[in-house]
């Protein structure tokens, strides 16, 4: 019982510190666009470069 006494209190402070940076990372516009990133790889494709034969 007396372990719940230090227990429930870092418990709240875990919690308020996962709060406050879950605030953070959407004020700081981490979660702003997910599928730009992710698809630009796709999009950057310039296709194959044709080389000619060399000349005999």
């Amino acid at each position: 019982m007396e372990s719940l006494y230090l227990l429930i209190p870092l418990s709240l402070l875990l919690v308020a510190g996962l709060a406050y940076l879950l605030y953070w990372s959407i004020q700081g516009g981490q979660f702003d666009d997910l599928q730009g990133p992710g698809e630009s790889i796709l999009l950057d494709d310039d296709g194959p470069q044709r080389k000619d034969p060399p000349n005999i």
